[in-house]
């Protein structure tokens, strides 16, 4: 479905989650995607609090951000998602996981999920052909490159332009291998 704006997609997204709630799905996956700088931390936000207003249930929100080994680890950051909060999550196991400290350069804080409300997973990575078939929603957002480098200095400066060319790459290399807009059943031009 091809939205027309974020609060149509929240709205519609929501509903769809308290039907999956209802049905007796108690950890419904719902997975937020696209390019650098498209909208996905905005747009889970805006989500995990319809949700919370809707469905007084207070979603669960993974930043792939928080999952990645620094500037070249996007396949990392996949691969953690998958075997350290995933696949836990889908066999109702607590998931434990330690967040990615850019300051520091290495992991440092445990967190920790043990399902029973929404969980979203937002971030470059996270639409995969494995978390695909393991997801009920699946969202994937669209921005122009000017848009997309404008919002990135907007966020960070010139601090780190140098690590566009380089995350820029393991998107298009990802991307093109898992075919992730293909793979959602949202689609919003931010």
């Amino acid at each position: 479905m091809q939205a027309n704006n974020a609060q149509e997609l929240v709205t519609e997204v929501t509903r769809q989650t308290l039907e999956l709630l209802d049905s007796g799905v108690s950890t419904p996956i719902i997975l937020i995607d696209g390019r650098s700088c498209t909208g996905k931390t905005t747009l889970a936000s805006a989500l995990q609090n319809e949700l919370f207003r809707e469905g007084e249930t207070a979603p669960r929100v993974v930043h792939m951000d928080d999952l990645y080994d620094g500037w070249a680890g996007l396949q990392a950051g996949v691969e953690y998602l998958q075997r350290n909060v995933l696949a836990p999550v889908l066999a109702r196991r607590v998931a434990n996981w330690q967040e990615y400290n850019w300051e520091l350069g290495a992991r440092d804080r445990w967190r920790e999920f043990a399902g029973g409300t929404p969980l979203i997973v937002e971030g470059c990575g996270s639409l995969s052909a494995w978390s695909a078939e393991h997801s009920e929603l699946r969202i994937w957002l669209e921005a122009s490159n000017a848009d997309r480098q404008a919002r990135w200095h907007d966020r960070v400066g010139n601090n780190h332009d140098e690590h566009w060319p380089v995350w820029a790459a393991q998107e298009l290399d990802f991307y093109a291998r898992e075919k992730s807009a293909e793979l959602a059943n949202f689609t919003l031009n931010t």
